[in-house]
């Protein structure tokens, strides 16, 4: 079974999850120092994920940035995991391989653990654990996977050694009675992208399945967001798998998402009017990004309709825009804006103008 260059491209770029710590009425809100009987403030957001360890934690997050962090306050350890016995909930870590936080405590975890898993570092996470008033360093011992490659995550044995016991844990709740009746479909999509992606025939009768909910899928509201995912993993099935009894819904997806689309080539949360005037907030990169390569998918897929070419180079001409200009924002903000690089827009937009064969718009995003 071929699978497609973006398959699994577009699969590592979409996986992501943050918080934003945030007053909410926009007043500055002091760090707190959970040594000294500080706690996470109620109206905080969600805490952070910690890699491999099986711990999550909450540090204090400036408009998406944990810089001005130094500790990280434990708020669950998965059972069965690294870290179980070794961490609870209210420890705090104060620093990584004997050292304490000193710019990052989520770039200072990401790289120790980084370190950790090579052969060199034998699988030991050597944190600095603060617990009822006494410091004390443990070791949380992680697997050896060994070193990204130069290609990652092509041509990598540490990134296969991470996808693949997450792909079969995946195809066993992908398999399970009842699975996707209340998930969203844009993380529906995502999952049935990753078990095609995977190459495994195993898989292929899940993946079928998904491509037939996929087939029939419509929504009535936010559209833009759901359909690129929903198109895209379909348009790659098709390609990989040469299933063509799916081509009609990836035919109907495709041309709603095309005439959808605004006058200049954008989209907003939903389709424009018949006009081709967007309404409610306007302009939204974020959902039009992956719409395009959507259509682009689609079309190398077998969706011959004229309105598909036609929808592609008035979004990529609107995207050309923002090339050299320091990233594609939010919607109609200035490329420069705070938070301006959320939600992957500059990987998705190289990864537009990679088959578009525009070396300049594919290297500078």
């Amino acid at each position: 079974m071929k699978i497609h260059f973006y398959t699994s491209t577009f699969a590592a770029l979409l996986v992501l999850a943050a918080s934003v710590f945030a007053a909410g009425d926009g007043k500055v809100l002091a760090i707190p120092d959970f040594t000294k009987g500080g706690a996470i403030p109620a109206n905080a957001k969600p805490d952070w994920n910690l890699g491999p360890t099986g711990l999550r934690g909450w540090m204090f997050c400036d408009k998406m940035v944990t810089k001005d962090a130094r500790q990280i306050s434990i708020t669950k350890v998965d059972a069965g995991s690294p870290a179980d016995g070794v961490l609870a909930v209210g420890d705090v870590l104060l620093g990584v391989g004997g050292k304490p936080f000193s710019y990052d405590p989520r770039t200072e975890m990401g790289k120790a653990i980084s370190a950790a898993e090579t052969e060199a570092g034998g699988g030991k996470l050597a944190l600095t654990r603060w617990r009822a008033g006494k410091e004390e360093l443990v070791v949380v011992k992680l697997a050896v996977l060994g070193t990204y490659s130069a290609t990652a995550p092509y041509q990598c044995p540490k990134s296969r050694r991470i996808v693949e016991p997450g792909i079969k844990t995946l195809a066993l709740n992908v398999a399970k009675p009842g699975y996707g009746k209340s998930l969203d479909p844009i993380p529906r999509s995502l999952n049935a992208l990753a078990l095609l992606a995977s190459g495994d025939p195993a898989h292929l009768p899940l993946v079928k399945k998904e491509a037939q909910w996929t087939a029939d899928f419509s929504a009535r509201s936010f559209k833009t967001w759901y359909y690129g995912y929903v198109t895209l993993f379909l348009a790659e099935y098709v390609m990989a798998t040469g299933d063509k009894s799916v081509l009609p819904g990836l035919r109907r997806l495709a041309l709603a998402s095309a005439n959808g689309q605004s006058a200049v080539g954008s989209w907003g949360h939903n389709f424009a009017t018949p006009e081709g005037r967007l309404s409610g907030y306007g302009m939204m990169n974020s959902p039009g990004l992956p719409l395009t390569i959507s259509l682009v998918m689609a079309r190398a897929a077998g969706v011959a309709d004229e309105e598909i070419p036609k929808a592609i180079e008035l979004s990529a001409r609107l995207m050309r825009f923002y090339i050299g200009k320091g990233a594609i924002p939010y919607g109609d903000h200035p490329a420069w804006m705070e938070t301006h690089e959320d939600n992957g827009k500059c990987g998705m937009a190289a990864m537009l103008f990679q088959p578009l064969g525009e070396v300049k718009g594919a290297e500078c995003l």
